[in-house]
């Protein structure tokens, strides 16, 4: 008696031995996995695995700070705010509030004031502009939080520094390598302003 295979039979057969090898593949322990940020670790077929080490975890996150912090130094004299950075790391508000200033010992905030009085401290000993228009120049909206930023920081108002910045006998910097000369200028935190626990960048508050 002779039996012959349906058409249906052999399909499904060969898709049997196919998902076989597949699975197969799948397990063998030198296949290959790509970093795909997010998501966790993703293989060569395009799957999906969000099992990490926690070390893995740290590096994305520092990563991602490394990320904020940049676009700080670089935009600083816009209306930066909390929210607004930790969506472009996909985290929230508050986590990289507390991951930044773990890292960094400040807050977003607070790194973010920074650079804008280094910035005006700049804008102030080159003499040009008044300390009202120095203040918008950096990306600061109230000339009172301006000013009392930059006591706090240069341990001087911005209108006493810039009177000084314009008195050739009180330039201690002269004649300073550039090196020192760009540590001298720099900004200290005196003391950390009332405010500044885990205030957002916004310029709500920040300015």
């Amino acid at each position: 008696m002779c039996f012959t295979t349906s058409p249906a039979r052999s399909f499904v057969a060969a898709r049997s031995r196919e998902v076989a090898r597949s699975r197969e593949t799948a397990l063998s322990p030198g296949r290959a996995r790509e970093w795909t940020g997010r998501e966790g670790v993703r293989d060569d077929a395009g799957v999906r695995s969000n099992h990490s080490t926690p070390e893995e975890q740290r590096l994305r996150t520092l990563a991602a700070l490394r990320r904020v912090r940049d676009r700080m130094d670089r935009e600083y004299a816009q209306p930066l705010d909390v929210e607004a950075l930790a969506r472009g790391v996909h985290m929230s508000a508050g986590h990289l509030s507390r991951e930044f200033r773990a890292a960094y010992g400040e807050s977003p905030y607070g790194y973010l004031m920074t650079r804008r009085i280094e910035r005006a401290m700049a804008l102030l000993r080159r003499g040009d502009l008044s300390v009202t228009e120095v203040c918008f120049e950096v990306g600061c909206s109230s000339l009172g939080t301006f000013s009392t930023r930059f006591t706090e920081l240069v341990g001087m108002s911005p209108s006493a520094y810039r009177r000084q910045a314009a008195d050739p006998t009180a330039d201690t910097t002269a004649g300073l390598p550039s090196c020192l000369y760009k540590q001298a200028t720099r900004p200290l935190r005196n003391r950390e302003a009332p405010g500044d626990r885990e205030t957002p960048v916004g310029e709500q508050q920040a300015s």
